[in-house]
């Protein structure tokens, strides 16, 4: 059994993390934390949590959080968590944050997307990148894990194989990806509202999307060379689901079964990635860790338009957290995100 602690705990990833946790036989939740609602308790913020998870809402305190845990949560704005990440925390427990302070390698790449400073560049090199299907044996010895972005998790999966097995030419790639509201976060904003939303749908981030340099950073690990893609997201007046439809030149040659080849190569052996014959959908996949992924060749124009679908909260965020806290402690990878969706 071992403790863990929720930094963030009322926003939409963090509340996800706290249901998750709460079902783990492995954990116990020892600290959870609220900067809005500190003094309250989980369940005054979430009435559903009510007789479930009743604990008292701590201040933002990563050392106090670090005394009586093994596993420190953070679900922050970006920014935040590179100015309380220390060694000393690193030395005795395991930090995984959703934010993105530790997502990429280069200090300056972060500065120039996130208009931000990074307050520890020196943990950049010892940060591993959780997406467990490309990284998990980084991932078992990690202290520092740093969870994807929900945009990029389903991205990176859906392209990764075709790239890795130099199926499709590096340039020219474009992603086209939709997400749920919730995907914004919880705080109050103006264009999130309900009427703002409802019965409309509207690309934002064009042509500068933070998540962009994510995706260019893990596609070129697979392909070996520099990978640069064109990233456009959209608003989709739903709650929660991610659905990246993914352009690429196929190489001369590459036929339907070579592409087959590479995603069962990849991705056979993986408890969350689904390879579907049916187009996928965000409903599909609502509530679960899944990503499902298909595929289809476009002859004529000699290209292939690979699609993905994920829960942006759960393999996007809190579900992907679990599924790395599960490696690195030596859990079943599963334990607590076995789930399926409904209708």
């Amino acid at each position: 059994m071992i403790k863990a602690a929720v930094i963030g705990a009322t926003g939409y990833a963090g509340c996800e993390l706290v249901n998750i946790l709460s079902s783990h036989k492995d954990v116990k939740l020892s600290y959870l934390a609220s900067h809005s609602y500190q003094g309250k308790r989980f369940s005054d913020v979430y009435p559903s949590f009510y007789r479930k998870v009743d604990s008292l809402l701590m201040e933002d305190d990563i050392e106090k959080a670090a005394s009586v845990s093994d596993v420190i949560f953070l679900a922050l704005p970006h920014g935040l968590a590179s100015k309380v990440v220390t060694r000393d925390i690193l030395r005795e427990k395991v930090v995984i944050d959703l934010g993105a302070d530790f997502r990429l390698k280069k200090r300056d790449v972060y500065e120039s997307w996130y208009k931000s400073e990074h307050h520890s560049p020196d943990l950049l090199k010892e940060a591993v990148y959780g997406l467990p299907e490309i990284h998990r044996d980084e991932i078992k010895n990690a202290h520092l894990i740093a969870n994807p972005g929900c945009y990029t998790t389903c991205s990176i999966l859906t392209l990764y194989p075709l790239l890795k097995h130099e199926l499709v030419e590096t340039d020219g790639i474009i992603v086209d990806a939709k997400s749920g509201v919730s995907g914004a976060g919880r705080s109050e904003k103006t264009a999130n509202l309900f009427c703002e939303v409802n019965e409309s749908v509207k690309a934002y981030g064009v042509a500068g999307h933070r998540h962009t340099p994510e995706i260019e950073q893990e596609l070129s690990f697979a392909s070996g060379s520099d990978v640069v893609i064109s990233f456009t997201p959209h608003l989709i007046p739903m709650q929660r689901g991610i659905l990246s439809t993914c352009y690429a030149s196929l190489k001369k040659g590459v036929s339907k079964d070579d592409v087959d080849k590479a995603y069962i190569s990849c991705y056979a052996s993986e408890p969350f990635i689904r390879i579907t014959d049916y187009i996928p959908e965000t409903r599909y996949v609502r509530g679960t860790n899944f990503c499902d992924i298909s595929f289809r060749i476009d002859e004529r124009a000699n290209r292939i338009i690979s699609i993905g679908a994920i829960d942006n909260l759960m393999k996007g965020a809190a579900g992907q957290a679990v599924e790395n806290m599960n490696i690195a402690f030596g859990f079943d990878e599963t334990e607590a995100l076995d789930r399926k969706a409904g209708i």
